[in-house]
């Protein structure tokens, strides 16, 4: 291939058809018929000597596209450089009090209580007209759904993601996103204060004898804190899941379960001092809260105010 030739029109179809899966769609979005998104489709396909999409059958959607490997793999490459290019042809420049932009954050329930209301006063006081749209954060890897801009910000756990952007660059690769420390915290063992364990030294027996509540966000049937069991050739009995926290809580505030809870959540969600809270017996990692979201946006100065406030909010609670 000779890049001095390359069409880097081109490029823009290829993005907006991978971002769409759809030729139809990536026409209207860029203004353009159908056969002309077909033909620059055609010519990038030549100049690479890739087929890029095939024709797939989704069940119960009809006919889709399918990008093939080679796709998979230039596309993150593209979108950041079209995303530079953009920022430095039109660098953008946005003043808080008078925007009026919508930002989608993923986050867990035990996350927004004890950051939206620092956050919430962040907004009011410094960009009144902006809107915040909370969606429930369903799993461990939200890479793909940043990818597709379903949201600007994710915020939770994410050990396994960290580790594997971290040996991306140390093999000297590129890295898609960025991340930021929010807050450290640890898991504890609740129960409601009535509990025949509440009054005792919870030991792993008693843990793995009792019966549980599993808060899963992604509806894995286990969490962190039967990984940790498994590796002590342990289980533990769970009869109940919940992908809330908050429900956690209050169904252990009115049972003999137990359920494992951040324990600055407790602490903001038991205004009435139902729950009691107990060390676990085992050692279970401890909670390391990040902001992760992709570098495209790294340089888009609404999203550098986002991550700011989110920041601050952080700080603001935690210290």
């Amino acid at each position: 291939m000779n890049f001095k030739t390359l069409d880097l029109n081109l490029l823009r179809v290829f993005d907006e058809v991978m971002a769409e899966r759809s030729l139809t769609k990536a026409a209207h979005h860029l203004a353009l018929t159908q056969p002309a998104v077909s033909n620059a489709l055609r010519r990038l396909r030549e100049t690479l000597g890739d087929d890029l999409m095939r024709r797939s059958s989704v069940k119960g959607q009809g006919q889709g596209l399918e990008p093939t490997p080679r796709a998979l793999a230039l596309w993150p490459h593209v979108r950041e450089a079209l995303a530079q290019l953009q920022a430095s042809l039109s660098p953008d420049s946005f003043d808080a009090a008078t925007a009026t932009n919508t930002f989608v954050l993923a986050m867990s329930d035990a996350t927004a209580a004890e950051l939206l209301p620092s956050l919430l006063l962040i907004t009011q006081t410094e960009a009144p007209s902006v809107l915040l749209r909370i969606v429930p954060l369903t799993t461990r890897d939200p890479r793909r759904l940043l990818e597709r801009e379903e949201f600007d910000l994710a915020m939770g756990y994410f050990p396994a993601v960290l580790a594997d952007m971290t040996a991306k660059l140390q093999a000297g690769g590129v890295a898609n996103f960025a991340h930021q420390r929010l807050y450290d915290g640890e898991y504890v063992c609740v129960m409601r204060r009535g509990h025949p364990l509440a009054k005792k030294a919870l030991t792993l027996n008693a843990f793995c004898a009792a019966r549980h509540l599993l808060v899963s966000f992604s509806g894995r049937p286990f969490g962190f804190t039967d990984e940790a069991l498994a590796a002590l050739g342990r289980k533990r009995r769970i009869v109940l899941s919940v992908n809330q926290s908050f429900t956690a809580g209050r169904v252990v505030a009115q049972s003999d379960l137990l359920t494992v809870l951040p324990r600055h959540f407790v602490r903001v969600t038991d205004t009435s001092g139902e729950l009691v809270i107990k060390r676990l017996p085992l050692n279970v990692p401890a909670i390391q809260v990040d902001a992760l979201w992709h570098r495209r946006t790294q340089q888009n100065s609404a999203h550098q105010w986002l991550r700011g406030a989110v920041e601050r909010s952080a700080r603001g609670v935690f210290g």
